[in-house]
């Protein structure tokens, strides 16, 4: 397991989200010191008991944080842990406001979570803003790692909806991916990752550097409806959409998360997200979980899949 220098301190933001939260039960189970920015999106994470984790300090983080308030929040920290925002517009603004503030509190290294084929042309929009995200910090006289990540594996789940011929017996799985294959990744394996850089005594062996965060293995669509399937114990098959049809269906999302999943979908019809890294095993000295163990290990993120139960 990681150890962690007592006297370094790691502030992590976005610590109430479902990565966050398990970055924070990591450090702590080394014996890291965190500060945790909690954004009120999810629980500060605690101890099973509800005590909080040890050596973890909490700080609200309003929506609309600034350069000043997060210089503030960064006091002290030798490494930050940057999640990207969520909203668009504004997301650029935030991280190089996240970033100035790293600059100005004077943290010396910054773990920035971006987008597996981030670049100035990407097809996914989260990718070419976290591309103008990696080039800014890149300005900077910061140490900084990138944990370039392909789509997490609970994020199919939420595309999968009954049909309306035969409701409560069979689901659809639609994605404008056509026949592309993704290589998708756990938020445990992005965690530990990410806990494995933070708090190495040799900060110069991750300086500079980008890494691929994969699955084992890249599925199509169909196989990944075939492994739902299989879990939830109904039938649930996959049908390809266009982008007007998924903007169709997803109504009750916001317009930023509807074109981060139709782009982000169009980048694994174009082969994006087909390429299968060692980088988690590298990092997190085991391999790293494929989709079916993550249905296996998680059933609670997927239990919506499930068919009611009867009576």
């Amino acid at each position: 397991m990681t150890s962690a220098s007592p006297e370094r301190l790691v502030v992590l933001t976005g610590a109430d989200g479902r990565l966050g939260s398990r970055l924070a039960f990591r450090v702590a189970a080394a014996g890291g010191q965190q500060r945790l920015l909690v954004t009120g999106r999810g629980a500060a994470p605690r101890l099973p008991d509800g005590a909080p984790l040890p050596e973890a300090e909490i700080v609200a983080t309003p929506t609309d944080a600034d350069t000043r308030f997060l210089t503030s929040a960064f006091a002290g920290a030798e490494a930050v842990f940057l999640v990207p925002s969520r909203e668009r517009p504004g997301r650029l603004g935030k991280h190089r406001a996240a970033i100035d503030a790293a600059v100005l509190a004077g943290v010396r290294h910054v773990v920035y979570v971006s987008s597996v084929g981030a670049g100035p042309s990407a097809i996914a929009t989260a990718a070419r803003d976290d591309w103008l995200t990696e080039e800014y910090l890149r300005g900077t006289d910061l140490t900084w790692t990138m944990l370039r990540t392909t789509m997490f594996h609970r994020t199919s789940t939420f595309a999968v909806h009954d049909e309306s011929s035969s409701p409560g017996r069979s689901a659809v799985l639609r994605a404008p991916a056509g026949q592309g294959r993704v290589a998708s990744v756990s938020h445990d394996d992005v965690a530990d990752v990410a806990t494995a850089v933070l708090l190495d005594e040799d900060r110069r062996r991750h300086a500079g550097r980008a890494y691929q965060l994969t699955g084992p293995e890249a599925l199509s669509f169909d196989e990944i409806a075939a492994a739902l399937s299989a879990a939830a114990g109904r039938t649930i098959r996959y049908v390809p959409q266009t982008a007007e049809q998924a903007r169709a269906l997803f109504y009750r999302s916001t317009a930023t998360e509807v074109e981060d999943w139709i782009t982000q979908c169009q980048a694994i019809e174009a082969g994006v997200f087909a390429e299968v890294s060692p980088d988690v095993g590298y990092l997190a000295g085991r391999e790293a979980q494929s989709l079916e163990v993550w249905l296996d290990d998680y059933p609670a993120e997927w239990a919506h899949l499930r068919l009611p139960s009867v009576g």
